[in-house]
């Protein structure tokens, strides 16, 4: 039966319904819902589903109306004595006091299970707490751990950038001195280094003119080159010299020495 109404329950285990219309009550002061009551009491011998006890009675299971007419009413306890009345409506009350009592006893059972299933859930959740908090704690050490190392490569990073951007500015210092050194080098080179020797040149006195075709041609300079130039210039076997050609006062002059 609910707490908090008039309304009883289905006993059947895995049904626990509101019962309404019909219902099936048993000598054990148990009652049931139409559909579980049908299906269990078919059977015989008819056992409670609830207490298994066994119901070989005439009466020992009733189908009853739960929401009886107003003639239902007036005519049932009809006839009947008082003390009668009585014990059928003090029995009747035995019944309704059972439900009660075990619809009660039911809640607490539930209540006990539901705390005995909380504590066990507050027992894992509390060894979960725990070794989550072991392994947080060993995952900040490592945090920390880690932390120590980069700061420790940092450093070590800022060093290294330091020596390469000294390294950089020497060596950029010395290529500087270099460029310059090689400069000066080739500067000086330019101005100190020996003219090379080149051919004699003699002055004749006459310009020279570009040789004919068959004139002899000036192939090199030196001793056999010299010899070339001064024998180009001797007369040939048979070949009249520069004094040799006559003029007319030298002819007039030796025509006046032969007629004297």
């Amino acid at each position: 039966m609910s707490m908090c109404d008039d309304t009883l329950l289905c006993n059947y285990p895995k049904c626990r319904a509101k019962l309404c219309g019909f219902a099936w009550v048993t000598a054990c002061s148990h009652a049931f819902c139409d559909q579980h009551g049908s299906g269990e009491f078919s059977r015989s011998p008819a056992i409670c589903p609830a207490c298994s006890s066994a119901l070989s009675g005439k009466l020992d299971i009733v189908r009853t109306e739960l929401s009886p007419s107003e003639e239902y009413k007036a005519m049932v306890l009809a006839g009947l004595r008082p003390e009668t009345v009585l014990d059928i409506s003090a029995r009747a009350l035995a019944f309704w006091t059972y439900q009660v009592h075990q619809e009660r006893m039911f809640q607490e059972y539930s209540l006990s299970r539901a705390e005995g299933q909380v504590k066990q859930m507050e027992k894992v959740l509390t060894q979960q707490n725990q070794s989550r908090e072991l392994e947080l704690n060993a995952m900040r050490g490592e945090v920390t751990s880690l932390k120590k190392v980069m700061e420790e490569y940092k450093r070590k990073y800022s060093e290294v950038s330091e020596r390469l951007m000294e390294r950089n500015r020497q060596y950029q210092k010395l290529q500087g001195l270099y460029d310059s050194l090689r400069l000066r080098n080739m500067v000086v080179g330019d101005r100190e280094a020996p003219r090379q020797p080149g051919p004699p040149e003699f002055n004749t006195g006459v310009v020279r003119q570009p040789s004919p075709r068959g004139s002899p041609h000036f192939l090199g300079m030196g001793p056999e080159g010299d010899s070339r130039l001064f024998s180009s210039l001797e007369p040939d076997a048979g070949a009249k010299t520069f004094f040799q050609f006559s003029s007319p006062a030298r002819d007039r002059s030796r025509a006046l020495l032969k007629k004297y």
